[in-house]
């Protein structure tokens, strides 16, 4: 049988097969809330037949937003906008729904990609002033961000904690916590962004301290019997920066804390990293990290091909496999691996016609 559409235990929860629809940002709400786009976004890929959905990066604090039309759960507006999406997208669909809580520090406050993603500056409409581990700004020319000082770590935690209150409320099935791609976390993490000299920046073990910390409130404030997990860079492609030894000791301390899965992405966190893109560039370092610390974890970037991801977990180098573009690309691209890969995938029953003669038994009603 395919690895591919074999179940997955991530804590107590069980995915049915082992492709994770990784977190898009879609830059489409308004004061953080949902939006209409949402309800069609999030509708089309819960039926595609993938074993989990996870919401895209969602602020935690209006300020916490990569830009304002960024997604929130940080009013009760915020709730109530993405309780109304859920609705629907769980009456016609079983897939499990995760949220990625995410802060983006000193790269907040940026225009949409599509408008060429440069920072708002504080005095320009509709922007903010950031803030970062250190006064060191992401890019040359960006306003400086304020350094959180006691009380603006003690807020941030406790937006982490008000978010993850919600995301129980509204029964999101897990929080991954976003630790990753230069965000305020990871700024955390890498020596490129923190220069503190107390007891959060300096040797590994303080630079680890506060994102830890934020795990920590989180997976206290989401109910136990359901998981929390991490996604991290594994490295910041740039010497001197973050590397595969830090997310090594990184991830065991989170498996220490109640970390269930890992999600392992890289870069993000300085304009100096030089990527070297190939197919599943950044599965070694998802391989690295079960072999050494033996978490369930999830592979992502520039896997595309059914037969790529079946060879991935066929030989021991992930749990799963994480989909983003390819997934925008072709929404129904677990229907297709499956037809590739003598499996089952589930189907709403309206779609069961749909199925080719040559895949006689490819779907499964939900």
């Amino acid at each position: 049988m395919s690895h591919l559409f074999q179940p997955l235990q991530i804590g107590p929860l069980t995915l049915p097969n082992r492709i994770v629809i990784a977190p898009m940002c879609q830059y489409s709400a308004t004061d953080g809330n949902a939006s209409d786009w949402h309800l069609i976004h999030l509708g089309h890929l819960a039926l595609s037949g993938a074993g989990l959905l996870i919401l895209e990066a969602t602020g935690v604090s209006p300020e916490a937003r990569i830009s304002p039309q960024d997604l929130g759960l940080y009013s009760d507006d915020n709730e109530a906008a993405l309780a109304r999406v859920l609705k629907s997208v769980r009456a016609y669909s079983g897939i499990p729904i995760g949220l990625q809580l995410a802060h983006a520090g000193r790269k907040a406050s940026t225009r949409v990609p599509w408008e060429g993603g440069a920072q708002i500056r504080p005095d320009q409409a509709t922007g903010w002033h950031t803030v970062a581990p250190s006064a060191v700004p992401h890019n040359e020319g960006d306003a400086v961000p304020q350094a959180l000082d006691e009380a603006g770590l003690a807020r941030v935690k406790s937006d982490f904690v008000q978010a993850s209150n919600r995301a129980a409320r509204l029964g999101i099935d897990g929080i991954e916590v976003h630790a990753a791609h230069g965000y305020l976390l990871h700024q955390f993490l890498s020596p490129l962004a923190n220069q503190r000299q107390d007891q959060y920046g300096g040797s590994l073990e303080n630079r680890m301290r506060f994102p830890l910390e934020v795990f920590e409130a989180v997976r206290a404030a989401f109910p136990a019997d359901k998981p929390v997990w991490a996604r991290i860079s594994a490295t910041d492609w740039v010497p001197g920066g973050w590397d595969i030894e830090g997310s090594i000791a990184f991830t065991q301390a989170l498996k220490e804390r109640g970390c269930a899965a890992i999600h392992v992405s890289s870069g993000g966190v300085s304009p100096a990293q030089d990527i070297k893109l190939s197919a599943g560039y950044q599965v070694p370092y998802a391989q690295r990290l079960k072999a050494e610390v033996g978490m369930p974890t999830i592979a992502v970037g520039l896997i595309t091909e059914p037969e790529q991801a079946e060879a991935i977990l066929a030989q021991g180098e992930a749990d799963a496999i994480g989909l983003a573009r390819a997934m925008l690309y072709d929404p129904r691209w677990p229907w297709h691996a499956a037809a590739k890969l003598g499996a089952q995938v589930t189907a709403p029953p309206q779609y069961l016609r749909s199925q080719p003669r040559e895949f006689k038994n490819l779907f499964k009603a939900r």
